[in-house]
């Protein structure tokens, strides 16, 4: 397994962890709106969001890679 593998799956991981923990801090955030959850959820979905557009460029730099080195 290559550097960038392991870093896109890593990336990968903690988007979706992220993306799911800012959902259900979102949801208690929103019975409680006087809470800071709903702040802290954005912030998480924010985060899951950016580590799986790393992980994509990750791929695609992976891709164009291998793709060189056929040629």
């Amino acid at each position: 397994m290559t550097d960038n593998r392991a870093g896109a799956m890593i990336a990968r991981s903690v988007g979706i962890v992220c993306i799911a923990l800012g959902f259900v801090a979102g949801m208690h955030g929103l019975d409680h709106p006087e809470s800071v959850w709903l702040q802290t959820s954005l912030g998480l979905i924010a985060t899951g969001m950016l580590a799986q557009g790393y992980a994509l460029y990750c791929a695609l730099r992976r891709m164009r890679e291998q793709n060189d080195l056929r040629k």
